[in-house]
């Protein structure tokens, strides 16, 4: 386990990663790039340097000798904003979907070119966080408050996973606007096709099951036919 000291701004990168070889090449390559690497082999040490380095991203391997990463990925995802990019030879459908769903960044696959992953990195840490930490905004009966990442209707807490919170505050930062789904799977699900968005339908579905009085027929959470989504006062 390796300890950064002081960032000097530069972006902070928690490297979870077992395997030695990559580990090594990550821990040369990134610092060569600008980052500040921390790296950990076990999900025990990850979690003491969650805590005491607080990293601006984590690289994530699934498979670590005392648990499961996707198991940490969901409790980062449940407690911290720290985006994570799930980094794993495990290669089907299935398990990318669900890096995704529990509410990685990003999925890639092993073995990986270290440009491509640099700029997926870079890719992730542009991406806007909430607009600002006392940010509150109502649309009808509901009220967003970005601080402290809740949703409530009429003063009644509405549960919302990490990707559904992150997907509905896309669409409340641009109250009445058309949000493409380009944008929606560039900003949440990078990497997923533009023909694959099952996913993105499925997190709306989920919204509107809880934000809607009738789900089956939208006035806040609208379809723009062929285009994307528009949340509405």
């Amino acid at each position: 386990m390796s300890v950064a000291s002081d960032s000097d701004g530069r972006p902070v990168v928690l490297v979870v990663e077992d395997e030695e070889s990559y580990q090594d090449a990550l821990n040369v390559g990134l610092t060569v790039e600008g980052f500040i690497v921390v790296s950990a082999s076990t999900l025990a040490q990850a979690r003491e340097l969650l805590a005491s380095t607080k990293p601006d991203l984590i690289l994530l391997d699934v498979m670590l000798p005392d648990g499961s990463g996707i198991d940490f990925c969901r409790e980062v995802a449940n407690s911290v904003r720290t985006p994570v990019i799930m980094v794993s030879a495990r290669t089907s459908e299935v398990d990318i979907v669900l890096g995704l769903e529990i509410g990685a960044a990003d999925y890639v696959t092993k073995p990986y070119r270290l440009r491509e992953l640099i700029a997926r990195m870079r890719a992730v840490l542009r991406r806007p966080a909430s607009p600002t930490d006392e940010e509150v905004i109502t649309f009808g009966p509901m009220r967003m408050d970005f601080d402290r990442r809740s949703l409530t209707r009429n003063g009644v807490d509405i549960d919302l996973s990490r990707k559904e919170f992150d997907l509905l505050a896309l669409f409340a930062t641009r109250l009445g606007q058309v949000v493409t789904r380009e944008v929606c799977l560039d900003t949440l699900w990078w990497g997923l096709q533009l023909s694959d968005t099952r996913t993105l339908d499925t997190h709306v579905k989920r919204l509107r099951q809880k934000i809607e009085l009738d789900p089956a027929d939208p006035i806040h959470l609208v379809t723009i036919r062929g285009v994307g989504f528009r949340l509405d006062a």
